[in-house]
């Protein structure tokens, strides 16, 4: 792989983990998420790489 290559992936897997963490942080500090099944949410956080937190994020977050 050269250098150039390393550089753009990088950046790309701070954000994913970055987001993947909060996601995560953020789905166990809540009592409620919408459909009721944390487990769920937490499979598609950690296996939809960078889309699955932010559907989450978007979708999943009870009002409280």
């Amino acid at each position: 792989m050269s250098g150039t290559m390393i550089a753009l992936i990088i950046p790309l897997v701070l954000i994913q983990l970055g987001l993947m963490i909060f996601a995560l942080v953020d789905l166990v500090k809540r009592d409620k998420v919408k459909g009721g099944n944390k487990v769920v949410w937490a499979l598609v956080v950690i296996l939809i790489n960078i889309i699955g937190p932010i559907v989450y994020l978007i979708f999943g977050r009870e009002d409280e």
